[in-house]
């Protein structure tokens, strides 16, 4: 059951205690497991990565029958409906728009002293995505994360996805070959991360990798990081929802719901001014999880990490949920758009009562891939910045130089780097 808290000290220690939920004891544990596999990859390379793909998805594979073909492609787009592939290339189509409108531009200016300044952007040559394959497989996380690199201009776009017993979502197959993935490989966990982080045989090394997995897959990208650039550091999920009087109980038990039904440890959490709209919700939650398809494992996250909190105000509600800064926000409230003022942190923001979470999951158009666990107090979401990287343009001229040749010595005098002082002089003194 959801549980229901009226007082601010006792919500903001709730909230802070799921906000720390990812950081337990076990993980110690879990580091030093993927801690092996990575050292495992590296050194062996293939040999290992079949030895843990067997071990942990029960599937026996060759360097040969790695990478998925051409002919099992054809053959998912013959397994999915039409109507499935119609809304798959609507979330291609409406993902790509909207990241063209985030791709950096070049830019140089030119100074009157002879100075010229910019920055350049410029792909990575390529890029992984890591699409998980365990309790569900999500052809939206396919999309969500090869669009961006495809619009950036990577040249090669490599998936790996676990394929338990054999097993392959054909909507996800059809989605990578929507959205312009090259090459795919039925692996994943830890292995995964360190095939594409370090490269074996069959697998070449990528220079970025993005997409969500479960803890091992987590621990692994955090271990390869430095090696290869990284999204993020994905955690459980989390919805927080600020609602009004305004606000349809049954609306909000189901985006509670749509959240809690991710994970066990996937976070559902409301504020709300309405005493009368949280009790309504509690008893829809449990209406709505009678006969659900995933109860079990809606139900621990509900009992864990689900709470409804009444407020006194909106003002409260913002600043509760600046303190969290939740990956989604719903702002399930008369005016969104004044309430919106007040947010400062939050990685996807759905205004108003016909906003649900689901639309910018699947085919909004901003991305799905958000920061977790308070992270969005400083990171923001997977753009095509994270396919790219920036140089710095700088020249000047030799009257440009002159002019600054006295301050770069002085400078260069109090940090003791002589040779650094020698370069400026040496060229004024021509």
């Amino acid at each position: 059951m959801l549980r229901t808290l009226y007082k601010i000290s006792e919500a903001q220690a709730e909230l802070q205690r799921i906000c720390d939920r990812i950081h337990t004891d076990q993980v110690v544990e879990q580091e030093a497991t993927v801690r092996e596999i990575l050292n495992a990859i590296r050194q062996s390379g293939d040999e290992a990565l079949l030895h843990y793909t067997a071990k942990f998805d029960e599937q026996t594979l060759t360097p040969q029958t790695l990478r998925i073909s051409g002919a099992e492609i054809d053959t998912a787009y013959q397994q999915v409906s039409g109507d499935l592939l119609q809304a798959i290339r609507l979330a291609c189509k409406n993902v790509k728009a909207f990241h063209q409108q985030r791709l950096p531009k070049n830019w140089v200016t030119f100074e009157e002293n002879g100075v010229v300044l910019g920055k350049r952007y410029t792909p990575v040559a390529n890029a992984g995505i890591y699409v998980p394959g365990g309790r569900a497989s999500y052809p939206s996380t396919v999309i969500m994360n090869a669009i961006p690199a495809q619009v950036a201009g990577v040249e090669r776009l490599v998936m790996v996805t676990p394929t338990p017993k054999g097993h392959t979502n054909p909507a996800v197959l059809v989605a990578a070959q929507e959205a312009g993935v090259q090459e795919i490989y039925r692996v994943g966990g830890a292995q995964a991360i360190g095939a594409l982080a370090y490269g074996t045989e069959t697998i070449p090394k990528v220079d970025v990798i993005s997409g969500p997995g479960n803890v091992y897959v987590t621990l692994a990208k955090k271990q390869v990081y430095g090696t290869v650039g990284i999204d993020s550091l994905a955690g459980p999920s989390e919805v927080l929802i600020i609602a009004d009087h305004t606000a349809n109980p049954v609306h909000v038990a189901a985006d509670l719901l749509a959240q809690a039904e991710h994970d066990p440890m996937a976070a559902a959490i409301l504020l709300t001014t309405d005493s009368k709209l949280a009790d309504k919700v509690v008893v829809e939650v449990d209406r709505q999880l009678a006969g659900h398809p995933r109860q079990i494992l809606t139900e621990k996250a509900i009992a864990h990490y689900g709470i409804a909190i009444v407020v006194e105000s909106l003002e409260e509600a913002a600043q509760l949920s600046n303190q969290f800064a939740p990956e989604h926000l719903e702002l399930e409230v008369e005016d969104p758009w004044a309430l919106l003022e007040k947010i400062t942190q939050a990685g996807a923001i759905f205004l108003g009562h016909d906003t649900p979470e689901a639309v910018g999951d699947y085919l909004a158009g901003p991305n799905h891939t958000l920061p977790t666990s308070g992270a969005a107090r400083y990171a923001s979401p997977l753009s095509t910045e994270t396919f790219m990287k920036h140089s710095s343009l700088i020249q000047y001229s030799k009257s440009a130089l002159l002019n600054v040749a006295g301050a770069i010595d002085a400078l260069t005098n109090a940090e003791g780097l002589p040779s650094h002082g020698d370069s400026v002089r040496l060229r004024v003194e021509e």
